[in-house]
């Protein structure tokens, strides 16, 4: 049985747990081992979480299979009535069971009873795999951008959903 709950500044370290099994996997084929370190070191260590909860606000949901964490979405406010899925990530060995989608149903849940009419997301234009999962959920390609970090670049699609 799947359930989810919100997550407090205490359940970091089940984040970074969940981050450390599932987002280095995710980007192995699609981005440099460099760029994987750094974008990991500057979201998913303790500080730059508790900067998103704390000062972003930054929602975060954690799912559960049973008792067991196996993945977590995180979103905010950034316009009136739109909403940014920031973070969607479930562990390899639960894939395909339905635990992704749950947390975006969630999310639009959470995100519509705060008055929101679109939720928007980025994905990375060669994860292929993410990008035909939020297609089958109803998000379509808003615009594509090349964002600058460090020394890298996100080349990813913006992709919306209307609620």
């Amino acid at each position: 049985m799947l359930t989810y709950k919100k997550a407090s500044l205490n359940d970091i370290p089940i984040i970074m747990d969940l981050a450390e099994r599932s987002w280095k996997v995710t980007y192995k084929d699609i981005i440099s081992a460099e760029q994987i370190e750094y974008m990991f070191n500057n979201s998913y260590s303790y500080d730059p979480l508790k900067n998103q909860m704390a000062e972003q606000g930054h929602t975060f949901l954690i799912a559960y299979e049973e008792e067991n964490p196996v993945g977590f979405a995180s979103f905010s406010l950034i316009g009136k009535t739109t909403f940014k899925l920031h973070k969607l990530y479930v562990v390899p060995e639960t894939q395909g069971k339905g635990i992704g989608r749950y947390l975006v149903e969630a999310v639009i849940r959470e995100v519509k009873r705060l008055g929101a009419s679109i939720l928007e997301l980025n994905v990375n234009r060669y994860n292929a795999k993410a990008k035909a999962f939020y297609d089958r959920i109803g998000f379509e390609v808003y615009k594509e951008v090349d964002i600058p970090l460090g020394d890298f670049f996100l080349n990813d699609y913006i992709l919306r959903k209307k609620l």
